[in-house]
């Protein structure tokens, strides 16, 4: 069958369990079309987008009824296509069905999170938390929040392993839960992979692209395309996880900066190398970040910027020294003209495993930082 541009149709039986009022229909990415003993319940074919439609449909148990699923694909990288209900005593049967399996468990590893059916751009989203496809609320969902407790209150040893493709706000989570693994959408290796993670056979060093509020009262409305309170180059507040956090099996130390320079002309660039060792018994990968930031500006700059990346793999003992070159487009500005531009000041440049200037238990938790100073000098320079 050619990938692009087909259409599909799927014949059955169902078989009602119980006697009541069901949610059925479809779910996918195409056209799609549910009929009931010939009859028409859902349609959907003006929205090529990701979507879920559905409508409510009484049933009686033990009654058998013919069900006809039609779907066509076009203009789409992925064919998706689902058939999906909700019995009258759905919620209740799948809670009662989790918690009794979490009972017979040596330990739990939860599954939660949200979905790309879910989560996007102008999508019929009927769901609370949601609206078209935007989020009115970062948590988890009511319903997996609720459930997340339950089990909790069971005393098992417990995971939880997060599949999202934005950032959730898992606070409860975060203070009771001991263990998180964030698995984004991660693709049909996944469960290999999170399977490495969970038995130790990998010792993760992944970092966060994202800033991880603690709710969505911590983003101002956008009445603008300003960036202030947003994105961790402008928020000042503690956000659940900054953005580039992540823990590991082991620990890493850093040494203090070396600068190739204290003070250097405006239109430099400027060489940092630092020492970093691991210090657990582990074997892993520490992702080390730079960061830069403008302390004399005078037009507002962001807090901070990431400057440069680099993974590195060490062994338990094992120290290695990493270099970065920080080049004048790193530490310029724009200027009220509209102009990138170098000022002359004091610039901070810190290396770490995270961000610089985290508290509390964010700072305790996560791989170390270390910061040195340095002076632009000279008159201001345009950045060409």
């Amino acid at each position: 069958m050619v990938p692009d541009n087909f259409s599909v149709r799927w014949t059955g039986k169902l078989t009602a369990p119980e006697s009541g009022k069901y949610i059925l229909g479809a779910a996918g990415n195409g056209g799609l079309r549910v009929l009931v003993d010939g009859r028409l319940l859902v349609e959907e074919f003006a929205n090529r987008r990701t979507k879920t439609v559905t409508k409510e449909i009484s049933l009686e148990a033990g009654r058998v009824y013919d069900i006809r699923f039609e779907y066509y694909e076009s203009a789409n990288p992925y064919a998706a296509a689902k058939l999906v209900w909700v019995p009258p005593s759905g919620e209740k049967l799948l809670r009662d069905d989790a918690i009794s399996k979490a009972k017979q468990a040596d330990t739990v590893v939860m599954f939660l999170g949200i979905s790309p059916l879910v989560e996007g751009e102008e999508m019929e989203v009927k769901l609370e938390g949601f609206r078209g496809g935007d989020r009115l609320d970062i948590g988890l969902p009511r319903q997996q929040e609720e459930l997340l407790k339950a089990v909790h209150a069971l005393g098992k040893p417990l995971v939880l392993v997060l599949l999202n493709g934005s950032a959730l706000a898992v606070n409860w989570a975060n203070d009771n839960v001991p263990a998180i693994l964030d698995a984004w959408y991660p693709g049909e290796e996944g469960g290999t992979a999170i399977a490495d993670v969970l038995f130790g056979d990998y010792n993760p060093g992944g970092r966060l692209p994202v800033t991880f509020y603690k709710s969505v009262d911590q983003l101002p409305p956008f009445t603008d395309y300003s960036m202030q309170g947003r994105t961790y180059r402008y928020f000042k507040g503690e956000p659940l996880y900054p953005f580039g956090f992540g823990l590991s099996y082991t620990k890493f130390a850093y040494a203090k900066p070396k600068l190739s320079a204290v003070k250097i002309k405006a239109g430099a660039d400027l060489r940092v190398t630092v020492e970093v060792r691991n210090i657990g018994a582990q074997a892993g990968d520490e992702v080390v970040q730079l960061y830069i930031s403008d302390l004399a500006a005078t037009v507002p700059v962001p807090i901070r910027s990431l400057g440069g990346v680099k993974r590195i793999y060490l062994k338990p003992g094992e120290k290695q020294q990493v270099s970065f070159t920080v080049n004048p487009t790193q530490m310029s500005l724009i200027d009220n003209k509209g102009k990138r531009m170098i000022e002359p000041g004091e610039f901070s440049v810190s290396v770490g495993g995270k961000q610089p200037g985290l508290s509390g238990r964010l700072d305790a938790a996560s791989t170390g930082v270390s910061t040195a100073m340095f002076v632009v000098t000279g008159p201001v320079t345009e950045v060409r």
